[in-house]
């Protein structure tokens, strides 16, 4: 069956391009791994698929299984290692992912596809993927409200249910809700208005905002600046009455983590001036830990862990009262 054992489906919305919906899909997902929960990603952002580039994964490739298409295993599912670690550290869920990215020859390479090639594509995402045991299945969509959220909302609302016991009831997935991203500005809130009202007329649930790059976090201490606006996505929150659940800064050190450290620019000549007389420095050794565990000592994974901890309450309080 189509989704065959998927629990959650949440969905990462946005109105607005360039607002960080991957980046946040990512994170979303890591710290819901790191609560012990087996996690799936899916990228359905045809003509810009960005998770391949995230998890460090461009030159992987998607193999077919008698049950359908095998996602792409970023980390495997793990017991705590640290013997000093509390009793309530949660062993590490799995995380996969799909993605159109997977299924290029070239990372150039343009999608140029009209409608009803981009509606087929998410259909069969949607159907031909073999998952299996997944807790929460994050789903990661392009910008708007066109052709691929419609596709996405109506094959959803025949696959899965908003409704808790009814999914329970029938074993089929539970559509948890949607997850809204924006930026604080204006120009970018009043889009993600129209992705609030796009759930609305589709009955999707929304579990909440995340007010991303608000301010900016120093790489050495952790301290938020805000250089731009702040506070743009928690009054739309609350305009629209749904749940905000925080903000999330520019956060250096998981630029990079996924897209590796820029060295500066410098001058040849002065470059060479400066390291006369000096010891050349041994390069630094790679850190080979897994994605999961070094975005454990980035500034953003508190704030990520209680937007996980939030989802999954919320889910457990309406399984037990349903």
């Amino acid at each position: 069956m189509p989704l065959d054992g998927v629990k959650n489906i949440v969905l990462v919305l946005s109105g607005k391009g360039g607002v960080g919906k991957s980046s946040v899909t990512l994170q979303l997902a890591l710290a819901l791994s790191l609560q012990g929960k087996s996690v799936g990603i899916l990228d359905i952002d045809l003509t810009g698929p960005s998770i391949p580039r995230l998890v460090g994964l461009e030159g992987a490739k998607i193999t077919q299984s008698p049950g359908g298409w095998l996602p792409v295993a970023v980390h495997d599912a793990a017991q705590p290692t640290d013997a000093t670690s509390s009793s309530s550290s949660h062993p590490r869920g799995s995380l996969r992912c799909m993605s159109l990215g997977f299924l290029l020859r070239d990372r150039g390479d343009a999608v140029i596809w009209r409608g009803p090639k981009k509606t087929a594509m998410i259909r069969q995402f949607l159907s031909d993927v073999a998952w299996g045991l997944t807790d929460y299945l994050l789903i990661d969509t392009p910008p708007g409200t066109s052709d691929e959220h419609i596709a996405l909302a109506e094959q959803l609302l025949t696959l899965s249910t908003a409704d808790a016991a009814l999914a329970a009831q029938n074993n089929m997935p539970r559509l948890t809700g949607a997850v809204l991203v924006t930026t604080p500005q204006a120009v970018a809130t009043s889009d993600v208005r129209k992705e609030a009202n796009f759930c609305v007329k589709t009955s999707i649930p929304v579990l909440g905002v995340i007010e991303n790059m608000s301010g900016y976090a120093c790489p050495c201490c952790g301290e938020v600046s805000n250089l731009f606006s702040s506070g743009g996505g928690e009054v739309m929150a609350q305009q629209l009455s749904i749940p905000f659940l925080g903000k999330v800064p520019v956060d250096v050190k998981f630029g990079e983590l996924v897209e590796g450290k820029m060295e500066p620019a410098s001058d040849d000549e002065d470059e060479e001036e400066e390291d006369e007389g000096k010891e050349a420095q041994p390069p630094a050794e790679p850190d080979l830990r897994p994605l999961v565990e070094r975005y454990k000592d980035g500034w953003s994974y508190p704030r990520f862990e209680d937007f996980a901890k939030t989802i999954i309450g919320g889910v457990q309080h309406t399984d037990r009262t349903s």
